[in-house]
């Protein structure tokens, strides 16, 4: 009887074991992304950011596209609407971009609405905009090296000049700041492929700009990427509309 029971338990055990999937390995983030960066597609974001310690702490929303090619980021579109300044769009190809609104809004010439420049990739905007982009395996790598990835959520903290180091759009979005140490606290979220779905990073705002209105505040970027891998398309704007003189 005992030996019955014994035989009985053992291949109850043994059913319940192989009902139970076992635990999936994360994927690797960095092998999934250039596995879809491919010309003429690319990813859709959402973000917004927000500065503590004020009454309203959204600071400003972006919406836009980024356009892949083999190394990360060949083309992007971003409209970013601020709180209390005016709306601006940004298109950049390669190393240069043209804005629209935004601090150009009214110091282009006549009949001109788009301002080219080599510098800001992400516009005006940039500056406040996520300094983290997972569109970047060699910036994903370093996110990966320096965190800690557990199940599909990757958690870490970064400098700005490892950042700078990584990254060709941090580099660009933000070219002037006043402390290179400053540490990016950062979370992003895996999709089932690997892929990034979510962003969050926040750092102190005195790494930006240094003054006593911003002493202990807290800049925090949320961004959201959907549709990775779709179809996109990045054109310049008409020739007609832009400009490369602008003034004070």
């Amino acid at each position: 009887m005992k030996k019955t029971m014994i035989t009985a338990l053992a291949a109850s055990c043994c059913l319940l074991t192989a009902t139970v999937p076992a635990q999936a390995a994360p994927k690797d983030p960095v092998r999934a992304l250039k596995a879809v960066l491919t010309s003429g597609h690319g990813v859709r974001f959402t973000e917004t950011t927000t500065l503590s310690g004020g009454k309203n702490n959204k600071f400003q929303s972006r919406k836009g596209t980024f356009q892949f090619n083999a190394k990360g980021v060949a083309a992007s579109d971003i409209t970013a609407t601020p709180v209390g300044r005016p709306r601006e769009r940004t298109i950049s190809i390669g190393n240069v971009s043209y804005t629209s609104g935004g601090m150009w809004a009214d110091r282009l010439p006549e009949g001109k609405s788009w301002y080219k420049g080599n510098g800001l990739l992400g516009g005006g905007s940039a500056f406040y905009g996520q300094v983290i982009n997972p569109v970047e395996p060699k910036t994903l790598a370093a996110l990966v090296k320096k965190g800690k990835l557990s199940g599909r959520t990757l958690t870490g903290r970064i400098t700005f000049k490892e950042l700078e180091k990584a990254s060709r759009w941090f580099g660009a979005s933000i070219p002037l700041r006043m402390h290179d140490d400053t540490k990016v606290s950062y979370t992003l979220t895996l999709t089932s492929a690997g892929l990034v779905s979510r962003v969050k990073s926040s750092y102190a705002a005195t790494g930006v700009l240094d003054t006593s209105a911003l002493e202990g505040r807290t800049i925090t970027i949320d961004s959201r990427f959907t549709g990775w891998g779709a179809k996109v398309s990045i054109k310049p704007p008409a020739s007609d509309a832009v400009s490369t003189e602008a003034g004070d």
